[in-house]
């Protein structure tokens, strides 16, 4: 099935990008931003980001009269065990991503990341309000206007060994580099399948990724707790990012936009869609 029809936004719903509980019951994200603005849900929640269709794509970009506050925008569906296929062009710096399994009354899910950004990872993931695990197999760089494989000393995002090892395949980086065209569309595949999910992706049709989320180990992670939260079925949603108090504008420049196109859903079970 088409989650977009080119030309509206029908079938999506938009929200503010704001901060919940770090897992479920857990205690609120703000507690790990002592930066963070007393008034930032306030702010956040009356300039989120903007969506608008363009060319026969999906574009989100954060309010340029009051940058630095992002959102998402949500399938009003949800889907159960899944295929979807995508194709995506963000700009440079742009910290965006694909939700699945997400919860519709809070932030919660599994993040496909698509940090185009320096010390970013297109294709791995992260556990938004699932424990904050981060799991990927290599952080990206560019230089001139061309990614690179990041080396890891120089990370402004830790890239620490268990961030890989939560991973039950990596994909090579070279590989990757050789399919990404720099400055123009490139595809997304992702795959979700169980109530624990075990999840994959593709970019270009190179594997970059796949987490087993029944046995994944992180500390604050609990993968019945996760599974009784989210249920087997969820929302898809494309993120805006805000821009906190680490990275600011090198999460999201002035103006930067992400364009999303083609989004195919295949569903893979009878759970499907709902």
């Amino acid at each position: 099935m088409e989650l977009f029809d080119g030309k509206t936004l029908n079938g999506w719903y938009a929200v503010p990008r704001t901060y919940d509980t770090l897992w479920p019951g857990g205690p609120p994200v703000r507690e790990l931003l002592p930066d963070l603005a007393p008034d930032y849900e306030r702010e956040a929640a009356a300039h989120p980001a903007r969506w608008e269709v363009v060319d026969g794509a999906i574009e989100g970009f954060q309010d340029p009269d009051h940058p630095g506050y992002g959102g998402y925008l949500v399938t009003e569906q949800t889907f159960g065990d899944f295929e979807l296929t995508l194709e995506m062009k963000p700009d440079w710096p742009a910290d965006t991503g694909v939700m699945i399994r997400r919860r519709p009354d809070n932030w919660a899910g599994f993040q496909v990341l698509v940090d185009h950004r320096k010390s970013g990872s297109i294709g791995g993931f992260f556990g938004n309000g699932t424990g904050g695990f981060h799991a990927v197999p290599y952080v990206l760089d560019a230089c001139k206007g061309r990614l690179r494989i990041e080396d890891p000393t120089t990370s402004v995002e830790p890239m620490t060994p268990d961030k890989p090892a939560r991973l039950t395949r990596r994909g090579d980086p070279q590989e990757f580099l050789t399919h990404w065209r720099n400055g123009d569309w490139n595809s997304l595949r992702i795959r979700c399948i169980g109530a624990k999910p075990l999840i994959t992706t593709w970019v270009n049709d190179v594997l970059v990724a796949e987490i087993d989320l029944a046995t994944m180990q992180h500390p604050r992670y609990d993968a019945d707790a996760v599974a009784e939260a989210l249920g087997p079925t969820g929302h898809i949603a494309l993120e805006v990012h805000d821009n906190d108090p680490h990275f600011g504008e090198a999460r999201w420049a002035r103006g930067a936009r992400c364009r999303w196109r083609n989004l195919t859903l295949t569903a893979l079970s009878l759970e499907g869609a709902h």
